[in-house]
C-alpha cells in the first residue's frame, strides 16, 4: 500500500439474483467480477465505461449500499465489509454520495435548510447556532445566496439543485466522494459549472472524488486518473493523459473513438453486437464477441493484468 492511498479494492466480487430466468427460474447477475484498484487521497478518479458495465455497483458497493459476494474494500487500512452498526455510521461520515438525477435525490417536502441540517444534527453535537453557520457556508461554497434556504427543491433549476446536493454531501467534511453521473441529467450549458465546481472544491479541500461516468469528454477535463470498466471488470487503468494520447486496450480505444470531434481524422471504431448480458458471461476475456483483434486464445483464455501505472488487460501486451 503506498503511503498517498485512500481506498484499495481487492478482488471485489458483487453478484445479484434475478427472477427472470428461463422459465421462470433464477439467475445470477454478475455485476463486478475481481476488482482491484487503488485510489490515492486528493485525486479525482473516473470509472468509465457504457452503461450495464458495473460501474455504479462498484461505486455503491465502495460505500455499503451494495451487499459484496467476496473480496476486501480497505479504507485508511482499515476494512469496512466487517463493520459493526455503529462503526458504519461513523464510516458513513467520511464517504458521501452525489447522484445522477437531482430531481429525486432532494426531498421534495423539505426546505433546503432542513435538507443540509438534517446531516449535522444526526451526526454531530454542534449547536444551533454552529449548524447554521455551517449550513450558510457551504450553500455559499456551491454558488447559491442564503436566501435559497428557506425554498423547496421543486422552485430550482436541475444544475442549482446539483449543486445543493453536492453542498449536503459536504455537511460532514468527507474524506472522499462518489459522483455517480452528476452532470449526465443536466442540460449542456449547466454541465460546464457543475463540472468546474467539483474541481474547484477538490483543490480547496483536497477532497478524493470518485467519478462514474460514461463521457469521456468529461473525464479528460476532469479526472487525475482513469479505469476502464467492461462487464464487472477493469480492462485498464492509468493517468488520464496516457489514457486520452496512448490508449491500450481495443476498448479504451473504441470509447474514445466515440467522443465527438471537429475536424478529427481518427476513425470511430464501431463495436460489433451489443453488451453481452451480466448474467450470461463471456468464457476467456469478455471483450473478445465484440473486439476487432480477437484471437483463438481469446475465446478461452482469460487475460491477466499487465504493467505498473498503465495497466491493462488483453492478450495485444504478452
Amino acid at each position: 500500500m503506498q503511503q498517498n492511498t485512500l481506498i484499495q479494492i481487492k478482488d471485489l466480487f458483487v453478484e445479484y439474483e434475478s427472477n427472470k430466468g428461463i422459465l421462470g427460474g433464477k439467475k445470477i447477475i454478475h455485476a463486478v467480477n475481481g476488482v482491484s484498484l487503488d485510489i490515492n487521497k486528493g485525486e479525482i478518479l473516473a470509472i468509465a465505461g457504457e452503461s450495464g458495465c458495473g460501474k455504479s455497483t462498484l461505486a455503491k458497493a465502495l460505500i455499503r449500499l451494495e451487499p459484496v459476494k467476496s473480496g476486501e474494500i480497505l479504507i485508511n487500512n482499515k476494512s469496512i465489509l466487517s463493520l459493526e452498526k455503529n462503526e458504519l455510521k461513523n464510516f458513513r461520515k467520511q464517504a458521501q454520495m452525489v447522484f445522477q438525477n437531482p430531481y429525486a435525490s432532494l426531498n421534495p417536502k423539505m426546505k433546503i435548510i432542513d435538507i443540509l441540517t438534517e446531516p449535522l444534527e444526526i451526526n454531530t453535537d454542534f449547536s444551533k447556532k454552529e449548524i447554521t453557520d455551517i449550513v450558510k457556508e457551504k450553500i455559499q461554497l456551491v454558488g447559491l445566496d442564503e436566501s435559497c434556504l428557506e425554498l423547496y427543491p421543486h422552485e430550482f433549476s436541475g444544475g442549482q439543485r446539483q449543486r445543493i446536493a453536492i453542498a449536503r454531501a459536504l455537511m460532514l467534511n468527507p474524506e472522499f466522494i462518489l459522483a455517480d453521473e452528476p452532470v449526465s441529467a443536466l442540460d449542456v450549458s449547466i454541465q460546464a459549472q457543475i463540472i468546474n465546481l467539483l474541481k474547484e472544491l477538490k483543490t480547496k479541500y483536497n477532497l478524493t472524488i470518485v467519478l462514474i461516468t460514461h463521457d469521456m469528454s468529461v473525464i479528460e477535463y476532469l479526472a487525475d486518473r482513469v479505469a476502464v470498466m467492461y462487464l464487472g471488470e477493469i480492462v485498464e487503468s492509468a493517468k488520464t493523459s496516457e489514457i486520452f494520447n496512448t490508449p491500450l486496450h481495443p476498448y479504451t480505444k473504441a470509447l474514445l473513438s466515440s467522443v465527438p470531434q471537429i475536424n478529427s481524422k481518427n476513425k470511430k471504431i464501431l463495436l460489433k453486437g451489443d453488451l453481452p448480458s451480466p448474467a450470461d458471461l463471456p468464457k476467456g476475456c469478455k471483450f473478445h464477441t465484440r473486439c476487432p483483434y480477437v484471437m483463438e486464445k481469446c475465446k478461452n483464455c482469460k487475460p491477466s493484468e499487465k504493467g505498473i501505472s498503465h495497466k491493462v488487460k488483453c492478450f495485444l501486451y504478452e
